[in-house]
């Protein structure tokens, strides 16, 4: 026996080595015979080093070698402020601002008097119990940390400020005494646990809204209590009937729901311009249930509703849904055809008919699933359309009568605010929202893989999102949101961001100089002019 423990080592040793030396030898032999990869063929053993690094490169790049504001589509920066907004309920940082000034970019015009904490037009009078960490101690290995009940300030809007959408055309208006909500997130999309944490932290902020996305109305939406927006896709999800008709029996149901306080039909969204997609996998009984689909099959609804082809069929659609429920009608669009969006914003003025809202998407915004080259080429980015979309309804008179919901990267109080000066009511985000829940950024939402548990129906996976930790990170990071807008209020001398305006702020280009806003955005009046340049070219 102690023979055998003093040749052991060497054993273990030779052994290793054997083994080290067959699997390579085994490598190089089918590297070298096989013909898909020709780095492989070419350079045995070597070649599989650059796949490996290949495949850990995004990792690497987003943790180690991009500096704080590099990486697409959100920084390292823009990541870590959604995190510390709602794991910590901070947004203070010291020594100055990482921002590259020498970029072009849009900056909020500072009031050389700007007006007191007291001067504000803020509701606090009820209070938010919530949880926030403590950071004790950080090291390079360890960080102690401790999580604390908090009793923290809403920062709602007062009553007489509130955002009211259908107002003078339904039975059910819908009062928001908050600027930000959570922008369309279908159940299937992602799993019940984010979508649960979503709608507890929702709920407990209060003064804002969920959107449920095309995917339907799930009871995890529901099970926090927050006022919901119900998105209706082109595949009519929880409101169609068998055959894949619209269901006026089922919308009239989900309409009698008390806490769905609008409705939104999605003529298109920033990163899609498409029907809605899901993977067979993420099918479950429940998410076919749900949609009122068949179980475990692939989903590509249509690229656009089958139950009208023009403005006007689409506003009688709108006038019949809003006379059914009795609740607002809002649309979702995507700016590209600058005629057709003066088509629309004229039958409105003629017919007198229209939607209650309008949710601009911007083509930098987001989704679980889309081709590249609708995502990167198709639909103008949020701060090009936004404000065309605003003068347009000016221009025919109509922009009393509905309000604008802009979306598109927005998850910050700064871009917020420049959103609402460039002619939003309210401000629509969901990855912000997704980072609240545990998102990494990973961008695998469409293979079921998600490593946070977010974007998955896997269940396994799902284990890793606690919903009691994560919904009050959401409640902090909506909350921050609401605090920071008005703080930028204040020091652009307003008492509260309902004033926003475009006056409020100034676009800097790459070389320095400063310009208006209106100098800089596109207008109807340029777009005529656009035209008849062209007119005359031709």
């Amino acid at each position: 026996m102690s023979k055998l423990k003093n040749y052991l080592p060497t054993v273990l040793k030779g052994s290793a080595v054997l083994g080290t030396v067959a699997a390579a030898a085994y490598f190089y032999r089918k590297d070298d015979t096989q013909k898909q990869h020709s780095i492989l063929r070419n350079f045995p053993l070597i070649g599989r080093i650059r796949y490996m690094t290949e495949q850990i490169g995004p990792e690497l790049r987003q943790y180690l070698f991009e500096n704080n504001n590099e990486g697409t589509p959100f920084s390292r920066k823009e990541f870590e402020d959604v995190v510390k907004a709602g794991k910590y309920k901070e947004r203070l940082i010291g020594f100055g601002s990482e921002r590259d000034f020498n970029e072009a970019g849009y900056y909020i015009r500072n009031s050389m008097f700007p007006n007191l904490r007291e001067e504000l037009r803020i509701d606090n009078s009820q209070k938010i119990n919530t949880k926030v960490y403590e950071v004790d101690k950080e090291g390079l290995l360890t960080r102690k940390e401790k999580r604390e009940d908090r009793q923290i300030e809403p920062y709602f809007l007062r009553d007489e400020d509130a955002v009211i959408i259908g107002g003078e055309t339904c039975r059910n208006p819908f009062k928001l005494k908050g600027l930000v909500g959570q922008s369309a997130m279908s159940y299937g999309a992602l799993g019940e646990n984010a979508i649960t944490a979503l709608s507890r932290g929702l709920g407990l902020a209060g003064g804002t809204w969920m959107n449920t996305g095309e995917g339907g109305l799930s009871k995890y939406h529901l099970s926090g209590n927050p006022d919901i927006m119900m998105q209706i896709g082109p595949g009519l999800f929880g409101v169609r009937t068998p055959g894949g008709e619209f269901s006026w029996e089922e919308f009239k149901k989900k309409s009698e729901i008390e806490q769905v306080k609008a409705f939104e039909i999605k003529l298109a969204q920033g990163a899609k311009i498409r029907g809605g997609h899901i993977e067979g996998q993420k099918v479950t009984e429940e998410i076919a249930q749900i949609r009122l689909v068949e179980p475990g099959q692939t989903i590509n609804s249509p690229n656009r509703f089958y139950e009208f082809r023009n403005f006007n069929e689409l506003f009688e659609f709108v006038e019949r849904m809003r006379d059914v429920g009795g609740k607002p009608i809002g649309i979702k669009i995507v700016v590209g055809d600058l005629d057709a969006l003066e088509e629309m914003t004229k039958t409105m003025r003629d017919t007198g008919k229209g939607p209650d809202f309008i949710t601009v998407d911007g083509g930098e915004g987001g989704t679980g699933a889309t081709y590249q080259e609708l995502a990167d080429a198709v639909g103008l980015p949020i701060m090009s359309a936004l404000p065309l979309v605003d003068e347009m309804l000016k221009k025919y008179g109509v922009r009393n009568r509905v309000k604008l919901i802009a979306s598109g990267k927005l998850a910050s109080p700064d871009k917020v605010a420049v959103a609402l000066a460039m002619g939003a009511d309210l401000v629509n985000i969901a990855r912000g929202f997704m980072i609240s829940v545990g998102c990494i950024m990973a961008e695998i939402c469409h293979t079921n893989h998600c490593p946070a548990g977010v974007a998955t129906t896997d269940s396994k996976l799902q284990e890793g999102l606690v919903i009691e930790e994560k919904q009050y990170r959401v409640a902090n990071y909506v909350i921050s949101l609401r605090e920071g807008l008005f703080n930028l209020a204040a020091a652009a001398g307003i008492d509260t961001p309902t004033k926003f305006e475009r006056k409020h702020i100034v676009h800097k280009d790459e070389w320095g100089r400063v310009s208006p806003v209106r100098d800089i955005t596109l207008t109807p009046e340029k777009v005529e002019k656009l035209r008849n340049k062209e007119k005359v070219e031709k």
